[in-house]
């Protein structure tokens, strides 16, 4: 539970759904049929769901398609009826749930902000003070009279966007809107972001992005078939959330967890605020992929090249992996991700922007090498090494979560620093003996 005072408590939620097994499609169906009832299947979209939320804090809400994500935020929006429980909200709400929502496509911008800014709780007075900055932030001042039917549709997000960052709330509810449009206005909705992280508005994120989630969120909660699965620290909810998509026996255990509590054969979840991983310990993800790959050994090289455990801090270091490969794979990409074990993230490495790597045939084996600037301060280092396939998505071949580990050795403290950047200093007297100067580390 967040130490600031709690403004969303959510205290054993449930949400079912009926699920029709029979559709009537025409009038002659019925007519023939009168006294036919449907059958129904019943959809657990949440089960006995339970956390809190503080004043203020970046707070994320990741899992698989079909977890649950999107109804939860649905219900503390008050857009769908809980079956069981409660929700207490503490505060005004907005809602990021979908962009464009009220647009008429034959209105032009103009008109179409000052509705939607009115649907979302501004004064027609407030909106129309704000229509230069919503404009100014779409960056569609040249398009405002064009009617929103002639809208690309990078250009009617990228305004929705804009009135709904206008509104004054003290929670925001996010459901996969963190970046949208070209490269440039994506860094401005980052940016955007970051203001009203620091404005102390509580925010409620909903994303598939696992960077997103360590980049913004103080915590981040991971719901699995409706389940709360895990709580807590967000380099443990991605490593968790990676392992239910890529390992069939994560899967598998939740799925059994899952039917276990529906026959009540386990405990009523925690109350709002406890995280359960204080309750239930879950045990680290050693690996998963696929399979078409195998990495067999990975180490690190110091600046001679030479196999090490210890890097010396300044010098050129390397991380090497040694890789088989058991089916056909074109163009794999190779890459590793280097965090302290308090799960900073200080180094991310891979082959995704370079020249395909070409194709390997079952049995090829290659050893890959990164070599870095060893800027990082002294302490331990864990390495996450993973060779995967861009198509539609990203697909693991082979992925080692803290796989191995290496201590970086110094001889000076960097102040708590993450890295240890080399840097120049300069004194400049305003009076008296001149310049002095310094280099340093």
């Amino acid at each position: 539970m967040s130490a600031a005072p709690r403004v969303i408590a959510v205290d054993r939620v449930s949400k079912r759904f009926r699920l029709p097994q029979e559709r009537v499609h025409t009038l002659k169906e019925r007519a023939l049929h009168p006294l036919r009832q449907p059958g129904y299947e019943q959809l657990n979209a949440l089960r006995n769901i339970s956390f809190d939320v503080g004043k203020g804090e970046f707070f994320g809400i990741v899992g698989r398609n079909g977890s649950g994500k999107s109804t939860l935020l649905k219900c503390l929006a008050s857009i769908y009826r809980v079956d069981q429980g409660a929700i207490y909200v503490d505060g005004r709400m907005s809602t990021f749930i979908e962009l464009g929502v009220g647009f008429n496509p034959d209105l032009a911008a103009r008109d179409n902000v000052m509705i939607n800014a009115t649907m979302l709780g501004l004064s027609s007075r407030e909106a129309r003070r704000r229509f230069d900055q919503i404009l100014d932030f779409a960056e569609l001042h040249d398009f405002v009279d064009l009617k929103l039917k002639n809208y690309s549709s990078g250009m009617m997000v990228r305004l929705a966007f804009s009135v709904a960052i206008q509104v004054d709330a003290d929670i925001l509810l996010i459901d996969e809107v963190l970046a949208v449009g070209d490269a440039a206005f994506q860094q401005k909705c980052f940016d955007e972001f970051v203001r009203i992280r620091k404005s102390g508005v509580t925010v409620m994120l909903v994303t598939h992005d696992m960077s997103s989630v360590e980049r913004f969120c103080d915590r981040a909660l991971l719901l699995e078939h409706g389940r709360l699965a895990d709580i807590g620290d967000t380099a443990r909810i991605g490593t968790r959330y990676l392992e239910l998509n890529f390992s069939s026996d994560a899967r598998a255990a939740e799925q059994t967890a899952a039917a276990d509590e529906e026959t009540g054969e386990l405990a009523q979840p925690p109350a709002a605020g406890i995280e359960p991983e204080a309750a239930q310990p879950v045990a680290e993800p050693t690996r998963y992929g696929d399979g078409r790959a195998e990495m067999l050994d990975a180490w690190f090289q110091d600046d001679k090249g030479s196999r090490t455990d210890v890097l010396h801090g300044g010098r050129p270091a390397a991380f090497c992996m040694r890789v088989l490969f058991a089916e056909h794979v074109e163009d794999p990409v190779f890459g590793v991700s280097l965090r302290t074990t308090m799960g900073d993230h200080v180094l991310a490495a891979n082959s995704q922007d370079l020249p395909p790597a070409g194709a390997f045939a079952p049995g090829d084996e290659v050893v890959v090498r990164i070599a870095f600037d060893n800027i990082l301060a002294p302490g331990r280092y864990e390495a996450s090494p993973a060779v995967a396939q861009l198509g539609i998505g990203l697909a693991w071949l082979d992925y080692r979560p803290g796989w191995v580990s290496v201590v970086v050795a110094g001889m000076h403290a960097t102040g708590g620093a993450l890295v240890d950047i080399p840097f120049e200093l300069a004194i400049e007297r305003q009076s008296g003996a001149g310049v002095a100067a310094a280099r340093g580390t």
